[in-house]
């Protein structure tokens, strides 16, 4: 987990510099997906790594692929104008993700690949709804068009960081559909899977106590970063631990 959670640390660095130009960063992108299938000169030990991990684990080219293919989607797209477009990149940065980790931890039921696509898809809207603020000051918004719309939201307003009673309305939208993503993973876990699957049951802890947190406070995202201490991270990771045995 220390080398995949390395690889996709690295291309969403690649992303996110500030000191590479668009075109580079398409070379670099470009240069891992090549790492992925074999050596080329010169290349970083964690690309030797990776391949081994993809080795070990029987995971195909494909699969990593599928989470360069997101990060690299914030080169070209700012804005989503249904939710349908945004599921593809969400599938691909953070259920993509899911996937491979499970393979990582091991399952015995197909059932939980299913699993791992619904809870990155939670995990991904919390993350959404949570950066609200952040990501305007890097020119994206991901909240979609049509929930805007919905909301009677203007991207004026969204854009002003103005904090209303149809900012509330769209951010409780957001958050309802994280929500029933987290309570369809929770269904899709296979019950003999469950203690294999504790290190994302503890991820998915944190995050549903994160958006319970930013409910609860009306979604103030453009004045508080949001966050889980670190008594309350340790306390739902005993919890889960507990539950496991």
């Amino acid at each position: 987990m220390t080398v995949f959670y390395a690889f996709c640390r690295v291309i969403d660095d690649i992303v996110d510099s500030s000191d590479l130009s668009a075109a580079e960063k398409q070379v670099r992108l470009a240069k891992w997906r090549q790492m992925l299938q074999a050596a080329v000169p010169d290349e970083p030990l964690l690309a030797l790594e990776i391949r081994r991990l993809m080795d070990k684990y029987s995971l195909p080219p494909g699969m990593l692929e599928e989470i360069i293919a997101g990060v690299e989607m914030d080169l070209s797209i700012v804005r989503y104008s249904t939710f349908e477009e945004l599921r593809v990149y969400c599938y691909r940065v953070a259920s993509a993700v899911g996937l491979v980790s499970i393979e990582i931890f091991g399952y015995r039921n197909a059932r939980c690949k299913q699993y791992a696509i619904d809870l990155g898809l939670a995990l991904q809207m919390t993350n959404i709804i949570r950066d609200v603020g952040k990501d305007l000051q890097a020119g994206r918004i991901y909240l979609p068009q049509e929930d805007l719309a919905r909301c009677k939201y203007s991207e004026t307003e969204l854009r002003n960081r103005q904090y209303n009673e149809r900012f509330v309305c769209l951010m409780e939208f957001e958050a309802a559909r994280a929500r029933e993503f987290f309570s369809r993973s929770a269904i899709a876990l296979p019950s003999e899977d469950r203690r294999a699957m504790v290190p994302a049951e503890i991820m998915g802890s944190i995050y549903r106590g994160l958006l319970r947190r930013m409910e609860r406070d009306k979604f103030r995202v453009f004045e508080k970063e949001y966050r889980l201490s670190r008594l309350e991270n340790a306390g739902r990771i005993a919890a889960q631990l507990l539950r496991s045995f």
